[in-house]
């Protein structure tokens, strides 16, 4: 049986305090920007309040402020791993011969390193790094170097929930909402990214989906870069636009839009294969375009790659750690929030993995190589795909993790259209980070804001974007 926290106030309300309460703060996210285009009764012309739990969720204080301190370790390890060839391909090798998508991003890959990158040449990581907590310990559940969404919105809701609890009478317990500021972060890591391009003329391109629901959160993002710096200037372009003739490079591999130069390039989109839907391939050549340039792109090819999820199930076997850092002292606090991970290679160490989870799949989770949600595959499913995978190379496009068992919270969820529901819930805890740099050094590493995630805790997948989660806040207590 799961472990269980107490709510951070009494959530025991009757029927005219709830409705009181509940009304008065939809209307405050939609005032405020908490806010998605619906996917149902999808409008370019309309919003509705993105989905919310209530009350600020409970959890330690000792466990976040080790993720926090965690970042900038972590943006090292993403860096060390995305400037070294060898062990991407080393690394990649088998899933590139199972996983077209992949593969796909290696080819891209391989053909910039060969035609010569520059070794002064600037990358950027704009990165999300998720827990869970694991008997009252954070564990790590992935690192998303690409499309790290919700630094915006998060902020936003941070203040939601102040305004929720003075207005049940507990202001008094503010002090334990943490300061959230994921927006100023990343947007400022753009920026420091655009001055390192030196080109006051350049503008940050975003790349964006066709249609995009998570609209506020992308805004957010643009309006805050004005508001740092009021002489930049946001455009925003899908790849299938760039595929299509929407850019070009110069000879000096300055890539250019609308006869302006790109200082920055910052992917909001490119992360699953059903964002490069033309048959002609547009969309690959697009990117590919992109890495060729000389603009520091948001992440780069290679961070996107350092953030797979068979890169992070190598790091954390025995001894790979130590290959990328020579201090001890960092390898044991990486080490320290690892889960249990395995490699489902065709070999005698993957099928002994298959083999354990077959007998015991609730114990674990299986991941392929996917990012964006909605992709994991949960309980009795884990036995039964496994078992059709049986020496089928596309195996070894997963990998296997251990369960994480998060303590349950009891909560109200808010969503549009429904009435709010009391659930059990359990959460996920992400950590922003920024990290600027080239092959040589790193000129930029900080920690970048927080966010949470609360879904309920009969849902296997927890994504707010997807639909299938609810924008949260941490309560911070001593345990």
């Amino acid at each position: 049986m799961s472990a269980r926290l107490e709510p951070c106030v009494s959530i025991d309300f009757d029927s005219s305090a709830l409705d009181e309460v509940v009304t008065k703060t939809k209307d405050w996210a939609l005032m405020h920007g908490v806010c998605m285009r619906s996917r149902q009764n999808f409008s370019p012309d309309s919003i509705n309040f993105a989905p919310f739990v209530l009350v600020p969720s409970t959890f330690p204080k000792k466990e976040f402020e080790k993720a926090i301190e965690l970042q900038t370790l972590v943006n090292e390890m993403i860096y060390r791993i995305a400037n070294n060839y060898e062990f991407l391909k080393t690394t990649l090798a088998i899933t590139n011969t199972v996983d077209p998508f992949t593969a796909q991003l290696f080819k891209i890959y391989t053909t910039v390193q060969e035609e010569g990158v520059s070794q002064e040449e600037c990358c950027g990581g704009l990165f999300r790094c998720d827990y869970m907590l694991d008997r009252d310990a954070v564990r790590q559940v992935e690192i998303n170097t690409i499309a790290s969404s919700f630094a915006g919105i998060c902020t936003r809701v941070t203040r939601l929930h102040r305004f929720v609890m003075q207005e049940l009478g507990h202001g008094d317990k503010l002090q334990q909402l943490p300061e959230n500021n994921a927006l100023e972060a990343l947007c400022g890591g753009m920026l420091k990214a655009w001055e390192i391009y030196n080109q006051p003329q350049a503008v940050i391109l975003f790349i964006v989906e066709d249609i995009t629901y998570n609209i506020c959160d992308q805004r957010f993002h643009e309006f805050e870069i004005r508001k740092q710096n009021p002489n930049v200037r946001v455009v925003r372009r899908s790849l299938t636009q760039l595929g299509r003739g929407g850019a070009v490079l110069d000879a000096e591999r300055k890539l250019i839009i609308d006869g302006q130069e790109v200082a920055v390039v910052y992917f909001r989109c490119g992360y699953a294969p059903d964002q490069y839907p033309s048959a002609d391939g547009c969309e690959w050549d697009a990117r590919l375009m992109i890495e060729r340039s000389k603009a520091i792109k948001c992440p780069s090819i290679s961070y996107h790659l350092a953030g797979t999820k068979k890169v992070q199930q190598v790091l954390a076997e025995p001894g790979f750690l130590e290959r990328i850092f020579d201090d001890a002292e960092k390898v044991a606090k990486l080490r320290d929030v690892f889960t249990g991970l395995y490699s489902l290679d065709l070999n005698e160490e993957g099928d002994r993995a298959a083999e354990m989870a077959i007998e015991n799949p609730e114990k674990y989770v299986l991941k392929p190589q996917r990012e964006g949600g909605g992709n994991n595959v949960y309980g009795k499913e884990v036995a039964e795909v496994l078992k059709q995978l049986k020496d089928n190379p596309e195996r070894a496009s997963y990998i296997l993790m251990d369960i994480i068992q998060p303590p349950l919270l009891r909560n109200w969820m808010i969503r549009p259209s429904t009435q709010p529901m009391l659930v059990d819930t359990l959460s996920e805890l992400g950590i922003f980070g920024v990290i600027i740099g080239n092959s040589k050094e790193i000129l930029h590493n900080s920690m970048g804001g927080h966010m949470l995630r609360t879904k309920i805790h009969t849902a296997n997948e927890g994504g707010v974007a997807a639909g299938l989660g609810a924008l949260d806040s941490p309560f911070l207590v001593d345990l």
